[in-house]
């Protein structure tokens, strides 16, 4: 005799088979026919008309959280992934922020930073090794700089960690770059005079390889996300964007090699403006 448990168990199941058929074969219809539905001939834009995206930041700390906990296995088939899109070069974000740090450096241990469960330098390198990749290494965010609005603060620990991650690490190939990873925008205090030191540090302990920034421009989305507003009354106009960081450029370009501007902190109208400024500069 059938007890209740078991009638209604083998319901359940029927019912599952019986619903899993239509909604896979619903689904696979619909995924058929989105993908039928847009060729290369409808698109507006045509493809391959832009400019190839070749470089991305590996986002390794992202505010205490190893960049979803992934191990080598992940990390190898993301690479892979990567470079068969056309990927070739890879910007390590940073190197540590506040305590959480990617690689066991002595000096930062030393400093109260947590032990990493892995070395993420050493793998990152060795990937970027095994698929050709060139790999350019984050500096380290001690925070002060965003508590205090003053840059120069980043420059104490990162003496020391430029020389002790290019002892460690500098012999591998694919280290190809340095990425100063202080997120600087208009008038930021001490930031003409920190840069520079910042990367001639790097330049002069690797033979003169490539150094790399990433400002923002002080849009008018470039509000804090706990001040309550959703716009910034004074933001930077395009002229004034042009002239500070001409200024700023003139102070830093001997040790700068390369700028890639933030844009989510201006207006989509905006961007051809600020784009074509950029490039001029």
């Amino acid at each position: 005799m059938t007890d209740r448990r078991s009638f209604l168990k083998t319901a359940a199941g029927a019912t599952a088979v019986a619903l899993a058929a239509p909604v896979t074969g619903a689904c696979k219809a619909v995924d058929d026919k989105a993908l039928g539905a847009v060729s290369g001939a409808e698109l507006i834009v045509p493809k391959a008309q832009g400019l190839k995206i070749t470089g991305t930041f590996l986002d390794e700390i992202s505010h205490d959280i190893p960049h979803q906990n992934w191990g080598a296995k992940e990390w190898d088939a993301d690479f892979a992934h990567m470079k068969a899109i056309g990927i070739d070069t890879v910007i390590m974000i940073r190197s540590g922020y506040r305590k959480f740090i990617t690689w066991p450096s002595k000096y930062l241990l030393g400093k109260g930073c947590y032990m990493p469960s892995l070395d993420l330098v050493e793998l990152f390198l060795s990937l970027a090794d095994k698929h050709g990749m060139k790999f350019y290494f984050g500096l380290y965010d001690s925070g002060k700089y965003w508590d205090t609005g003053d840059v120069a603060y980043e420059l104490e620990s990162n003496k020391y960690v430029i020389e002790e991650v290019w002892n460690a690490y500098g012999h591998h190939k694919s280290f190809q770059g340095w990425y100063i990873s202080t997120e600087i925008s208009r008038k930021t205090k001490n930031g003409i005079e920190t840069f520079p030191t910042m990367g001639k540090m790097c330049k002069d302990i690797s033979g003169n390889l490539p150094t790399f920034i990433s400002p923002w421009i002080d849009g008018k989305k470039a509000v804090s996300a706990a001040s309550g507003s959703l716009s910034k009354a004074n933001a930077v106009s395009v002229q004034q964007h042009e002239e500070e960081w001409n200024e700023i450029f003139d102070g830093i370009h001997d040790v700068v090699d390369a700028c890639a501007f933030q844009d989510g902190h201006i207006d989509y109208d905006e961007l051809d403006a600020f784009f074509s400024v950029n490039k001029k500069l």
